[in-house]
């Protein structure tokens, strides 16, 4: 099973901030993480400021505080350091409040205060790891933090050469995982499913994902015919090009037809993930997620219904599948909440500060969504004042719990479509539409 996979090549590293009481960082777009083709002339940005708390001792993390890990990727291509890691790493254990943001976040009317059904206040803590940008070091790292207490990958020097200090890891498990990585140029995109299958980009050290072992419907599509198995060629190598431009990867010109009828092996998830879906879907309410951040200041974000096929897709669909692996019907816990969020290129247009802030405000927005979550349960509890009778649930329906929740209540959904329940011909086409964007 992947789950057991060797994580010697999964390592992953974080760096610890100055000690002080807060820090302004100015990081400016530069060679290493922001490609430009040859011929050009660099687009400058303004650079924004984005303060970020001292690290703290590992006793002083709040008891009622949530866990949160993030994940950034390592270096790859032409980049020395991934604009996804730059962002990421100033966060490393740190608390975060509502009050740091720049300006307050507001859904139905009200600001965001992170207090729970007591009024009691609970802040976040952060931790973060680098991920080698491999689909071996995804596989020997991912599964390892889901587990309950959660296994990080050993500790790597910081930017001074030292290494940080371990941080204890939560018993049950973190409250949310939130993944990032790097695409092309333009606005945050936030994921919402991750795939099993179609992989076949290779990955930083110049490796493929491992082949799955070809299903009696892949066979009898590989016997249907050269033209029909050409065709499929022919739309994956487009699919995997619109993802290469997007990371500003060299284009793999189409070969000619060989006419031969063998398709090419299948590659992704098998033994291990065989009982879960070809999509997985986030349980977070993306859409709403955006939508109001968008209305409290942060423009340069939107939805995006493709990952891309690629390492960060890979890390996705991983993510969520491990996160239903370790449901069990009889605890009253919620499964960790996974998130993907890709960035641009440093500076094009955002900056890793500007990237850094979006963070923290997507996590304060997630949090809150589970205070409400946690105050419904609550709410609905046999015996509470004010709970509702028991409804037996009607045939292909069910009832929805009191309050808005951006939640689901499946741990093992099934195979997903686009919510306007159109086929996978259609959903294919739209993730074609929205890559080109």
């Amino acid at each position: 099973m992947a789950s057991t996979a060797t994580s010697s090549t999964a390592t992953a590293t974080a760096t610890t901030a100055p000690k002080d009481q807060s820090k302004s960082v100015e990081i400016k777009p530069d060679a290493a993480a922001s490609p430009v083709k040859s011929g050009t002339t660099p687009r400058t940005t303004a650079t924004a400021k984005s303060t970020v708390p001292s690290p703290i001792s590992a006793k002083d993390i709040p008891a009622n505080a949530f866990r949160i890990l993030l994940t950034g990727f390592g270096p790859f291509y032409h980049y020395k350091e991934n604009p996804s890691w730059l962002a990421v790493k100033p966060l490393h254990n740190v608390i975060i409040r509502p009050e740091s943001l720049s300006n307050p976040i507001t859904v139905d009317g009200k600001a965001i205060a992170l207090e729970d059904s007591a009024g009691k206040p609970r802040p976040i803590h952060l931790t973060t790891i680098e991920v080698p940008m491999t689909y071996e070091a995804v596989l020997g790292t991912v599964p390892g933090l889901h587990a309950r207490p959660p296994v990080l990958p050993p500790n790597g020097p910081d930017e001074v050469g030292e290494t940080r200090p371990d941080i204890p890891t939560p018993p049950n498990g973190y409250d949310v995982i939130f993944h990032v990585g790097v695409a092309g140029r333009g606005p945050l995109r936030m994921e919402r499913l991750g795939h099993k299958l179609g992989y076949h980009m290779k990955d930083a050290s110049g490796k493929l994902a491992p082949i799955v072992q070809a299903s009696p419907k892949d066979n009898a599509a590989a016997a249907a015919g050269a033209d029909a198995d050409e065709e499929g060629a022919d739309d994956r190598l487009l699919a995997e090009n619109i993802e290469r431009e997007r990371l500003g990867m060299e284009i793999v010109p189409p070969e000619p037809h060989s006419g031969e009828t063998s398709a090419r092996p299948s590659r992704g998830f098998g033994v291990g993930y065989d009982t879960f879906p070809d999509e997985l879907m986030t349980d977070i309410d993306v859409l709403r997620m955006v939508q109001d951040l968008k209305r409290c200041g942060t423009e340069q974000i939107y939805t995006s219904m493709d990952a891309g096929h690629y390492l960060s897709d890979y890390m996705y669909y991983c993510s969520l599948a491990e996160s239903r692996r370790h449901v069990k019907p009889y605890e009253k816990k919620r499964c960790t909440q996974v998130l993907f969020m890709h960035c641009g290129p440093v500076g094009q247009p955002l900056s890793s500060d500007d990237v850094t802030e979006a963070l923290k405000r997507l996590l304060v927005w997630v949090c809150n969504e589970i205070i409400k979550m946690d105050n419904a349960d609550v709410d609905a509890a046999p015996g509470a004042p004010g709970a509702p009778r028991a409804v037996k649930p009607t045939p292909g329906g069910s009832e929805k719990p009191p309050g808005s929740s951006s939640f689901k209540h499946n741990p093992l959904p099934p195979k997903s479509t686009l919510p306007d329940g159109k086929g996978k011909q259609d959903a294919g086409k739209a993730r074609q539409i929205k890559s080109l964007g």
